[in-house]
């Protein structure tokens, strides 16, 4: 199944993808367990209604679920976006999964600089043994994680910075290499590869799967999209 991805808004996350991901270190011990009911997104079929623009008109009467967003290296509720919650949507067409993803809050950007710019993550369960915390859950460590000693903890990853994005463009498909949205894969957060990229005996297509699109509500609407207040 082919998934695309309707951006509208982001959550900052400081990831810089190359050809090899640098990992993060985590400031202690934590963990996150996600057996509840209410930590599922249902994605309804409803084909023909999402065009990837990064309007959220099409989205209106759709029901989404919303999240505290929290740092991820101390995610104490201390540390909570006070601004509001992350909405997130989502339903399919029988072909393809469509997400959209909304944060509340001042807008904060700077062109064309990806270090000061916001940019959004989206990680989702490949293998049976993959789990949300510590991005797979594999233990081995660099240089050691390959598809044989990490099998089962697979994870896709989705990475769109927008640093030179242009609101409204459709990014993404193709070449995972290049442009603003990529698409990558992981066993942990010290083995993090674009597709098509990574340890010696390790196979993968190369191909993003994923297309987005975003916009902000800020923006003077000269492409027909409409502004909520």
């Amino acid at each position: 199944m082919v998934v695309r991805f309707l951006l509208l808004a982001f959550l900052v996350f400081g990831f810089g993808l190359t050809r090899r991901v640098n990992s993060h270190e985590e400031s202690g011990e934590w963990s996150c367990v996600s057996n509840s009911k209410e930590m599922h997104i249902q994605a309804d079929f409803k084909p023909g209604i999402i065009t990837l623009d990064g309007c959220a008109d099409d989205w209106e009467d759709i029901d989404g679920s919303e999240f505290s967003l929290r740092p991820a290296l101390d995610p104490d509720e201390n540390h909570e976006y006070k601004d509001g919650k992350m909405t997130v949507k989502a339903l399919h067409d029988g072909n393809s999964v469509f997400f959209l993803l909304q944060v509340d809050g001042n807008y904060v950007y700077s062109k064309g600089d990806i270090k000061k710019s916001p940019s959004v993550a989206l990680m989702l369960q490949i293998g049976d043994n993959a789990t949300y915390h510590n991005m797979g859950g594999c233990k081995e460590q660099k240089g050691s994680c390959t598809n044989k000693t990490c099998k089962g903890h697979e994870v896709d990853l989705m990475h769109f910075v927008i640093g030179n994005a242009i609101p409204g463009r459709l990014y993404g498909g193709g070449d995972s290499s290049f442009g603003p949205l990529v698409d990558a894969y992981a066993w942990n957060p010290h083995c993090r590869y674009l597709n098509g990229m990574g340890p010696s005996g390790n196979h993968s297509s190369g191909q993003n799967n994923w297309k987005g699109a975003w916009w902000h509500s800020s923006f003077a609407d000269n492409s027909g999209c409409s502004v909520h207040n």
